[in-house]
């Protein structure tokens, strides 16, 4: 279950975590979740060089391990790098202190200062470790999810999904993983065209 549009009630229950930039300017701010992943990664970091867009890869600390190539050639082509955590565990289901020890392993790997919790779930006594570990961490959240993971979710209506809710300042979630790759391939494209042809830019975190 999962809502495309960030609720206020959660960035209300949540306020010391980021979940849109300034809505001031026409920028997006593209996220990828679960890489680095072969072929699909690098069809994401083609497709943003086709369209001179910038985007933050928030990477699990396993992938970096297995893939260390793809994960150089983000960081080269000058995309910024978040911490994900090792092994992308679900914060409500983990004991706070292998959490913590999970995300430092993951961190180990990053060296940033952006993390983002997997599935967007995190206890408030998980941020408060996190943040007492590492006073620069930023939690980045998001205000748009495309639901390019959703197997019961058409390419098409990904796309429209992430346009339709999409504005100046969305943080936006695409995931670079082989499940959500069928409507990953067809939205990221169509996706920046759109949304370049109104004038956006593409910028990271």
């Amino acid at each position: 279950m999962y809502l495309v549009k960030s609720p206020l009630l959660l960035k209300w229950y949540y306020p010391s975590l980021t979940w849109n930039k300034s809505r001031s300017e026409k920028v997006i701010y593209l996220t990828f979740d679960d890489g680095p992943i072969p072929d699909v990664t690098t069809f994401v970091l083609k497709t943003l060089k086709s369209f001179d867009a910038k985007a933050t890869f928030f990477c699990i600390g396993d992938n970096i391990v297995k893939h260390p190539d793809v994960f150089e050639q983000i960081k080269k082509d000058g995309h910024q790098i978040g911490n994900h955590t090792f092994n992308h565990l679900k914060g409500w289901k983990t004991e706070d202190k292998t959490y913590l020890n999970n995300f430092k392993a993951c961190q180990k790997l990053t060296q940033t200062h952006l993390f983002r919790p997997p599935y967007g779930r995190i206890k408030k006594s998980q941020i408060s470790e996190i943040k007492s570990a590492y006073p620069e961490m930023q939690i980045v959240m998001w205000d748009v999810i495309t639901g390019d993971f959703d197997l019961n979710l058409s390419p098409e209506e990904c796309y429209r999904n992430a346009i339709k809710h999409t504005t100046s300042g969305s943080i936006v979630v695409f995931h670079d993983s082989l499940k959500a790759f069928d409507r990953l391939e067809y939205a990221l494209p169509r996706f920046l065209q759109y949304f370049t042809d109104k004038g956006f830019s593409f910028l990271t975190l």
